[in-house]
This record gives structure tokens, C-alpha cells and sequence, in this order.
């Protein structure tokens, strides 16, 4: 019987992250969407105006007997800049902060332990910002947003921010990675 377990990971664009995580072995789904903010069935265009106070998310449905948190945290904070403060790259606005959502407290204290260790080791320049809080309601994401970076790889974003993003993690994690 499997163990299945949420995930709930913000590192600015949803997109990138939600493909990567969707080509990993245990992984059962990594869905687009919202979390963290005060509006119920947020739109795109409300978390863009970035006063709503959700931050673009994945929640991630895994098994937890082939793939761990603390696998899932290790590829999160190789698929963005976990230093940088309500942002990633040109992508500007507290809806892009770095964020994990836990659902219990085993993944409360893994997020807590990895940032420390990033933190004493110096793994970054900078120290990691990464917000740590209790899983609220997560709200999907419009349809279009869904897989977005698989069926839109001629979009300019896609094509020269997502795509190297998403060739270096298949490189660095192919041991990983789902056999397709």
C-alpha cells in the first residue's frame, strides 16, 4: 500500500518547478496554484497584483515509500534561489517568495534542519530567506497554467529561463527521474 503524503513548495514560478517535480520517480502529481493568502479561489491576475498575500505554489502529491520530504526539499532548493527576498529573478513580488508550507511536523522540522545546514555550510552567498509556515488551503491554478512549461517550450520564459533550469536538474537528478 502506498504512502501518500502533500508537499506544499513556493520558489517564484510555479512552472519550472511543478515540471521538474512532475518527471520524478514517487512523485504522483505536482499541481500549479496559490497558498498562503486572505482572498478564497484566487485568480492569476489577483496574485499578480501581489496584495492578496498568496505566494505561487506546487503542491506535490508523492509517495513518501519511494521518494522522502527531504528529497523533494533537495530538489526544490536546486530548482531556485532560496536567498533571494520576495523574488526570483525578474520575477518581483511577495506572490514569488520562497516558501514551504508543511503539513505536519516531521516536514516542519526537516525544512528547519536542511535551511540550517545550507546556512552553517554556506551552500549560498547569502542566507537562505526560505519562510517556513503551516500548510493553508491551496487553491489549483487556472487550467492553462497547468504543465504549462511541457506544452508552451516555444513561450520566450519557457524557452530561456525554464528550459536550461529544467535541463540542468534532469542532468544533476537523473537517477531520479521517471523512466518515459
Amino acid at each position: 500500500m502506498a504512502n501518500i503524503k502533500l508537499a506544499t513548495l513556493g520558489g517564484g514560478c510555479f512552472w519550472c518547478i511543478e515540471a521538474a517535480l512532475n518527471s520524478v520517480e514517487g512523485v504522483l502529481k505536482a499541481i500549479s496554484g496559490y497558498s498562503g493568502g486572505a482572498i478564497e479561489n484566487p485568480t492569476y491576475q489577483q496574485i499578480c497584483q501581489g496584495d492578496s498575500g498568496h505566494a505561487e505554489v506546487i503542491q506535490v502529491e508523492f509517495d513518501q515509500d519511494i521518494i522522502s520530504f527531504e528529497q523533494l526539499l533537495m530538489f526544490f532548493f536546486q530548482l531556485h534561489d532560496p536567498t533571494q527576498l520576495n523574488r526570483q529573478g525578474n520575477d518581483i513580488g511577495t506572490q514569488y517568495r520562497s516558501v514551504i508550507y508543511y503539513h505536519d511536523n516531521e516536514q516542519r522540522l526537516e525544512a528547519m534542519k536542511q535551511i540550517s545546514e545550507m546556512n552553517n555550510l554556506k551552500i549560498w552567498p547569502s542566507p537562505v530567506v526560505t519562510e517556513i509556515s503551516p500548510a493553508s488551503t491551496f487553491y489549483p491554478a487556472e487550467d492553462y497554467h497547468q504543465n504549462y512549461a511541457n506544452e508552451n517550450t516555444e513561450q520566450p520564459y519557457c524557452t530561456f529561463i525554464v528550459a536550461p533550469k529544467l535541463e540542468k536538474f534532469k542532468y544533476q537528478f537523473k537517477s531520479y527521474l521517471k523512466n518515459t
